[in-house]
């Protein structure tokens, strides 16, 4: 496993180890000794999966403390664009995005920790999108930013006349009115 450091702390790149022949191919999504040891230790309690389809942009979400979450996101059909936020206060990348496109082809993970707000929007036809969360949804808790916001100028790949956004995420306050209570430690 491959672990690569982004610009912003403790956002992490996690490209596992693949082993492939003229069968296929074979990988660990997660193995909680193998990543305690090499990179985290996460008590994952709660496995979420989705389907959307191309031109879904899904986010920008979060939840408050205490019930905010790491997660750990992967792919496993089709393609996305996985952005963040850093919703941390006092942090030195504070208000900044990060987006990596993750795949079937390219496998690639993201870890997410507490203290941002995460979306994606789907590349190809459609899209199996999994990850793992060390924390339960809170419907209370449950916050999030508009994907459009002027403020954060993310290029989602997608056109927002495009885009198929829930009503819910439609509504969203942009970042500057975003409520969060999260500090960088």
């Amino acid at each position: 496993m491959e672990i690569q450091k982004t610009y912003i702390a403790d956002l992490l790149v996690i490209k596992p180890d693949v082993y492939a022949d003229n069968r296929g191919f074979f990988y660990e999504v997660y193995n909680k000794k193998r990543y305690s040891d090499k990179i985290f230790d996460y008590n994952f309690i709660q496995d979420n999966f989705s389907f959307s389809k191309k031109g879904t942009v899904r986010g920008l979400h979060y939840q408050l403390n205490p019930y905010s979450q790491t997660k750990l996101v992967t792919v496993l059909r089709g393609a996305v664009l996985d952005v963040v936020v850093d919703l941390r206060k006092k942090s030195p990348t504070f208000g900044k995005t990060f987006s990596i496109e993750l795949s079937e082809e390219n496998k690639l993970q993201l870890l997410i920790p507490r203290g941002f707000a995460h979306g994606f929007s789907i590349l190809s036809e459609s899209a199996l999108f999994y990850y793992k969360c060390d924390n339960e949804y809170n419907k209370e808790c449950e916050r999030g930013i508009n994907a459009f916001d002027n403020d954060l100028l993310i290029d989602w790949k997608i056109s927002k006349d495009e885009a198929i956004v829930s009503e819910k995420d439609l509504v969203l306050p942009p970042f500057s009115q975003a409520e969060f209570n999260f500090t960088f430690e």
